[in-house]
């Protein structure tokens, strides 16, 4: 087996993967926005695939650990194509309605959770096994990342403009089939068994393993205040994607295919932002650059579509909030993975991105009350002042001054030594 053959399967099977997400994220509100004319029902649609998603991911490390990274993506993905396929199938017989389309979306939160998990799990691996750094195995899986999301939206808007969002869900299917594929077949097992004359000590459980990371995370202040601003962020994004700039869009005259596009326009300009900050990255202030790039990420966004401005003012303002954007995760994971010792790294950055995607089910949902109660241009207006006071938060609280310090290796924040983990 060819050493870089891993990395390129990884790679393939996560374009595949994200492609597809990125086609159901569209499909499935504009199913529903378009069949009940509904952003409340749109918002707890979107709500009930990402509150399992969240919870499946955050919970499912210790199945990743006993079956192995690659039988978890595997079942998972060969699991979604069922579950996805059935959704355009009940379409074709017109028996798609909510009562059976929610569990539906639900079972794709609980799968999807743990095969993006396992995904995320192999890196490591898969870094050793082709012999790459491990940075150049995290960099190419965030471009391709941006990559699919930006194809996934421009082709997922003309796929349902053409055939239906129900039926564009085959290719959502598809793209599962084709990731479970890759997987089983490019990349090996890379699960170890101890060493039989080896007598394994007693390992600590899940629970304690959980709370020990849970007990640091706490207890860094820089940690904590990333968690709850981007949670809170990542509420008015999933309100923003998921209702609001569906329900302006088709309200405005306009198909699935500019919503494609306007998503595409985002991520591709997120692309160029991500390329720089990979490059020049570690010469730039950290806070200062955080900071900025929210403030131009988040409120004009909301505003520009609250003020039905032109449709070519719209993607001006989204290519340079993605651009913004771009900045942000590779400030992010630098910042996180200095603060954390390696023993805790694990469970650490999962309990990290669990919270921080925590009140995402919550996102849509909210956006679809306040449509219904005030309006759309309130709801807008309403949610883009929220980024925006939220995006100062750096300005306003101290937790924020340690942003900038880079801690030395192997020194955990705060000066403190991680406990023992029995393993």
């Amino acid at each position: 087996m060819r050493q870089g053959r891993p990395f390129l399967a990884l790679a393939a099977a996560e374009t595949f993967s994200l492609s597809g997400t990125r086609l159901s994220t569209i499909a499935i509100p504009w199913l529903v926005l378009s069949t009940t004319g509904s952003p409340v029902l749109t918002g707890l649609t979107a709500m009930m695939e990402m509150l399992p998603y969240v919870v499946a991911k955050a919970l499912g490390g210790p199945l990743i650990d006993r079956a192995g990274a690659k039988r978890i993506a595997i079942i998972s993905d060969i699991a979604s194509v069922l579950v996805v396929a059935l959704v355009p199938l009940l379409d074709i017989f017109g028996l798609l309605a909510m009562p059976v389309l929610l569990p539906l979306v639900f079972a794709m939160g609980v799968l999807r959770g743990p095969s993006d998990a396992a995904k995320q799990a192999m890196v490591p691996d898969i870094a050793t096994l082709a012999g790459v750094p491990l940075e150049r195995v995290t960099g190419v899986a965030n471009a391709i990342e941006r990559l699919a999301s930006t194809a996934g939206a421009a082709g997922a808007g003309a796929l349902i403009g053409l055939i239906g969002p129900g039926q564009a869900l085959l290719v959502n299917a598809a793209t599962f089939a084709a990731a479970a594929l890759i997987v089983a077949v490019g990349i090996p097992g890379t699960r170890r068994a101890p060493a039989l004359e080896t007598p394994p000590a007693e390992p600590a459980s899940y629970f304690d393993d959980l709370r020990e990371g849970w007990r640091f995370l706490r207890g860094d202040a820089v940690l904590v205040s990333i968690v709850a601003m981007v949670a809170v962020t990542n509420l008015f994004d999933q309100a923003y994607h998921a209702v609001l700039l569906p329900v302006w869009t088709r309200g405005a005259g306009h198909g699935p295919e500019l919503l494609g596009a306007m998503f595409a326009a985002f991520a591709g300009a997120s692309i160029a932002g991500a390329a720089i900050a990979a490059a020049i990255g570690e010469r730039m202030p950290r806070l200062t650059v955080y900071t900025v790039a929210f403030l131009l990420t988040g409120f004009p966004r909301f505003l520009v579509p609250a003020l039905d401005a032109p449709i070519g003012l719209v993607f001006a303002t989204l290519a340079i909030a993605g651009f913004a954007s771009g900045f942000l995760n590779p400030i992010l994971s630098a910042v996180i993975f200095e603060r954390i010792p390696k023993p805790l790294t694990g469970r650490v950055t999962a309990l990290n991105t669990a919270l921080c995607f925590a009140l995402i089910p919550f996102g849509g949902l909210a956006g679809g009350a306040l449509i219904s109660t005030l309006g759309l241009a309130a709801a807008l207006f309403l949610m883009g002042v929220g980024y925006f006071a939220t995006t100062l938060a750096p300005l306003a609280l101290k937790s924020f001054r340690g942003f900038d310090r880079t801690l030395p290796e192997g020194v955990p924040s705060r000066g403190r030594a991680p406990q023992p983990s029995g393993r």
